[in-house]
């Protein structure tokens, strides 16, 4: 099954499977592998899909594996997988992530040597994703999808929400901590 048709599934669905990818910033090798995603589909009150397209959510509907950003209370840039059918706006949230690949650059990027990605505007900040990348394909676009790691998960409530707070599609990897790779792995 090709990396495109794992993420036709709805949000829910795809979310956990996110778990263990790495999300990489091809322009300069950054990367990170996703331990933390959030699941939002179109009947959902906290989802920005739930009035329907508009020109800020437009990406939101786009093909399965397009990138939704978007910025959160005006401040941080926050990045969303897109999911389900193309015109249905379905996306998965990147939370949080492991730092992999250019772990300085990232320090740099954050003013920070801790605490990296562990949210989801840190995520972006780390890997420089901003509004120009919205809309772009994860695929084959600068800012990439991939298959990295095996991992086990648990389901709990969604945090940093008002509405829609009951639905457990907030998922977190537990991984093994030797089968994660270091900034130096090849894999």
């Amino acid at each position: 099954m090709s990396l495109r048709d794992l993420l036709v599934g709805s949000a829910p669905t795809v979310a956990p499977l996110l778990l263990g990818m790495r999300l990489e910033n091809r322009r300069d090798g950054t990367s990170i592998i996703i331990t933390e995603a959030e699941a939002y589909t179109e009947d959902d009150p906290a989802s920005h899909s739930r009035r329907g397209q508009t020109a800020r959510n437009r990406s939101m509907f786009g093909d399965p594996g397009t990138l939704y950003v978007y910025r959160s209370y005006g401040v941080h840039w926050c990045a969303n997988v897109t999911t389900g059918a193309t015109g249905v706006g379905e996306a998965v949230l990147v939370r949080a992530g492991r730092p992999e690949r250019g772990i300085e650059i990232m320090e740099k990027r954050r003013g920070r040597t801790d605490r990296l990605t562990d949210g989801p505007g840190k995520v972006c900040a780390a890997l420089a994703i901003t509004g120009t990348d919205d809309g772009s394909d994860l695929v084959a676009g600068p800012i990439r999808l991939s298959r990295a790691l095996s991992f086990s998960f648990g389901a709990t409530p969604r945090i940093g929400i008002s509405a829609g707070r009951d639905r457990r599609w907030r998922f977190v990897a537990t991984f093994d901590q030797d089968s994660l790779p270091s900034d130096t792995d090849e894999t």
